[in-house]
């Protein structure tokens, strides 16, 4: 979704994301095996204040999908942080947080504000989504509270620019 127009100027924290990041991630949570998998991750502008967020993850075996989300990150005044992301799965999320450099790197923290979900969506009552950026290197980190389960680390992937 990157084009040929400047960044929008309410995006420059978020600079150091944008483009395609790809790497190895792992996934554990109480209801089910641990499991790894390969995540492409793509942050792209089109001059508006906000950017987009695409999300693939494939089996890293087989390389059969696994699983996909696509939203926006919608920074704010003050260095507060939006983000609208939804799932194929029936979820939509709606984040509040905040971006800050911390020593060298870029951080994204977010909670959920709301989680919503169709008839048969999984219910989930919380997520806690994180990235970091130092130089060519993406941490991304997500918990979860979901099918009765507390607030519980669920996701980590390291992504490097690709």
């Amino acid at each position: 979704m990157s084009s040929g127009a400047e960044l929008h100027a309410s995006c420059e924290a978020l600079a150091p994301l944008v483009g395609t990041w790809r790497g190895p991630g792992e996934g554990h949570y109480p209801t089910i095996p641990d499991f790894s998998y390969l995540e492409e991750l793509t942050f792209g502008h089109v001059g508006k204040p906000f950017l987009s967020m695409t999300q693939r993850t494939r089996d890293p075996k087989t390389h059969a999908p696994l699983h996909s989300e696509v939203g926006y990150l919608r920074p704010q005044p003050h260095a507060a942080m939006e983000m609208v992301l939804t799932q194929p799965t029936g979820v939509v999320e709606i984040h509040i947080g905040s971006v800050a450099e911390v020593g060298g790197s870029v951080v994204v923290d977010l909670r959920t504000e709301r989680v919503e979900g169709t008839r048969t969506a999984k219910p989930i009552s919380e997520v806690r989504r994180r990235i970091e950026v130092v130089g060519d290197t993406l941490v991304t980190e997500m918990w979860m509270a979901a099918m009765g389960q507390p607030l519980t680390h669920h996701l980590r992937a390291e992504l490097t620019r690709a």
